[in-house]
């Protein structure tokens, strides 16, 4: 099931704090960057990010959710609804995550 444009769009305006924050369609999901970083991504209309150790420390109880088949899994953030708390949570993942390889 593809990602609806109306929930990225809700998810977007929830992250409109943050400066840097960009995203890219993907076979009907979108993957989500800040600083140029990809620290999560909206599949099935979730909202999924990298558990990196903040985000595991922001997040103890979210469940670990597949984006799709094959795929490591994710952490799942529910609470969209405080700007604040993501704001906090997409820095401090971004934060751990290497930099994006140059492209040839």
């Amino acid at each position: 099931m593809a990602s609806a444009k109306e929930y990225l769009a809700f998810v977007l305006e929830q992250l409109s704090g943050l400066e840097d924050i960009s995203y890219r369609p993907m076979m009907g999901e979108y993957v989500l960057y800040y600083g140029g970083k990809v620290f999560g991504g909206i599949y099935d209309n979730r909202l999924l990010v990298k558990p990196t150790l903040s985000a595991c420390a922001l997040l103890p109880d979210a469940p670990r959710e597949l984006p799709y088949a094959g795929a490591k899994a994710m952490l799942s953030v529910e609470n969209l609804e405080d700007r604040a708390f993501l704001e906090t949570l997409v820095p401090a993942v971004a934060a751990e995550l290497p930099a994006p390889k140059k492209r040839r």
